[in-house]
């Protein structure tokens, strides 16, 4: 993080980057895939399949996709493609040889409690949505803005609850229980002691506060951090409007290497 804490991120991205030589991480939702009003109604189209596929060939593999989403739903968004990715805020990573690792399980107890009382929140209001990703809970409340505190502070008490091994993260227009000993910054640290990202210069692109320690962490290794669509204070040092402008640099990288 710069001195101070987190400053305005007004300069763009570098446009041209000598691919070979970094190590790309890209969060999906909101920042590759536009935001839905539910989880499940994202769109993958074959462009962004493309785009991904001509990174990893450019790069020599060392990219990987960091998300909140668990590894068998991106696996499943991304299909046919099978890349290294990093699963529920750093909990679960498979790394380039498809080698699967997870952490330290949460409480299940207090995660079926959590579940149990989501419901009945959900019960109550039916524009909440439940993401139940077996091991982390999310609830959006992208449809009912108006319950955002209360949301925020219902979700915050679960994770409080002495011994739970979990943590309240906020996100757009989302609250999650996520287990609270990782984060995406300490997925893009394991993933750079691995061939084929070791040794390159670490690209990460988010675009919301779940995405804040992957910009410190990246600050901190000399990289390059770009907020999608993110309203200051950041920590990341560079900035893209939308969905549509991280793809068009994307390409434009692509361009400019050949």
């Amino acid at each position: 993080m710069h001195a101070g804490g987190p400053v305005p991120a007004v300069a763009r991205p570098p446009q041209v980057l000598r691919l070979d030589g970094c190590a790309l991480f890209l969060d999906l939702d909101g920042t590759l895939l536009e935001l839905a009003p539910r989880p499940d109604a994202v769109s993958v189209d074959p462009g962004i399949l493309e785009l991904l596929r001509a990174l990893m060939r450019r790069t020599g593999g060392a990219l990987a996709v960091v998300s909140g989403r668990s590894i068998a739903t991106l696996d499943t968004l991304l299909a046919p493609l099978r890349l290294p990715l990093s699963g529920l805020h750093g909990f679960e990573r498979r790394d380039i040889s498809g080698i699967l690792v997870q952490r330290e399980r949460p409480s299940l107890e207090v995660l079926q409690q959590a579940r149990h009382l989501m419901a009945q929140w959900v019960t109550k209001e039916p524009r909440l949505v439940i993401e139940d990703k077996d091991l982390a809970l999310a609830l959006h409340y992208r449809q009912a803005p108006h319950l955002e505190a209360e949301v925020v502070s219902s979700v915050t008490a679960i994770a409080t609850r002495p011994g739970s091994g979990l943590r309240a993260q906020r996100g757009r227009m989302v609250v999650e229980l996520t287990p609270d000993t990782v984060s995406k910054a300490t997925a893009i640290a394991e993933f750079m002691q691995e061939e084929p990202f070791r040794g390159r210069r670490p690209l990460y692109v988010g675009d919301d506060l779940t995405d804040e320690p992957a910009f410190e962490w990246v600050n901190a290794a000399g990289g390059i951090s770009v907020a999608v669509d993110v309203a200051p204070p950041t920590s990341a040092r560079t900035h893209l409007g939308s969905v549509r402008e991280v793809r068009a640099w994307l390409r434009a990288l692509l361009d400019a290497a050949e």
